[in-house]
């Protein structure tokens, strides 16, 4: 394997470890890498809200 391709092999990989909720999108073309996209969604815990008598 390439020097070039360990190198996007390794951002994959990292973008793997960081995310904790979302999506990782690989673009190729050609057989080869040429974009990658992260979309990283934030989630909140639900708070019952209390009911006003």
């Amino acid at each position: 394997m390439g020097a070039i391709e360990e190198e996007k092999i390794q951002a994959i990989v990292q973008f793997i470890e960081e995310i904790d909720f979302g999506s990782l999108h690989i673009t190729i073309h050609n057989g080869q890498i040429t974009q990658i996209e992260r979309t990283e969604k934030k989630r909140f815990e639900n708070v019952k809200k209390q009911k006003v008598k």
